[in-house]
């Protein structure tokens, strides 16, 4: 199974960044290339991405995922400003209390350690939901710009999911990957500061 652990967004801040985004396809035309937009249904931060996992461990994991989102509080985020990674990635960033965030994010892969899952460290968990990836050449320069003052409403995050990603097959042309939810880990009932 390839897992990964994300926190999903509620429809309402989804609905509300996908307006902006249709705004910024609207406003900025591709040129020399094209960006593959992310579908909103697919939405979501990424707190640890945990790779192709036995399907075995399934129960250990859910275990240790749960106890480490229980010792985290429920918190605020909202859509906040944007980004690229190098030419290739378009991000949508976040504002809140990600302290919190990058402590669960933290908490959730010494988890899925602890539940014998082997987990790459290079990448420093950096919040972010991807909104489109570029095919040839695309300038997201002027894309970044324009969401830099994007500010979506507030939001809570009340738990996390552990998430199986299903990659579409060879030669499906245009087909994106499916996200199933396996398992649902609440966050604790302390009060974010």
């Amino acid at each position: 199974m390839r897992l990964f652990a994300a926190v999903i967004p509620p429809q309402a801040a989804v609905d509300e960044l996908a307006a902006e985004v249709a705004q910024l396809r609207a406003a900025l035309p591709e040129r020399h290339g094209r960006l593959r937009w992310t579908h909103p249904s697919m939405w979501h931060f990424t707190l640890a991405f945990l790779g192709e996992v036995d399907e075995a461990l399934l129960p250990e994991l859910s275990e240790c995922l749960a106890r480490a989102a229980h010792r985290h509080p429920a918190h605020e985020l909202r859509f906040a400003g944007g980004g690229r990674f190098g030419g290739r990635i378009l991000w949508v960033g976040a504002t809140g209390a990600l302290e919190t965030l990058a402590g669960l994010a933290r908490s959730t892969a010494t988890a899925a350690r602890q539940a014998g899952v082997h987990m790459d460290d290079a990448r420093p968990f950096h919040p972010h939901l991807t909104l489109a990836r570029v095919t040839g050449h695309v300038n997201l320069r002027p894309y970044a710009e324009e969401l830099a003052e994007f500010r979506g409403r507030r939001w809570r995050v009340e738990r996390l999911e552990l998430m199986c990603s299903h990659l579409p097959g060879a030669g499906d042309a245009g087909e994106r990957p499916r996200y199933e939810t396996v398992a649902v880990c609440p966050l604790g009932t302390r009060r974010a500061p």
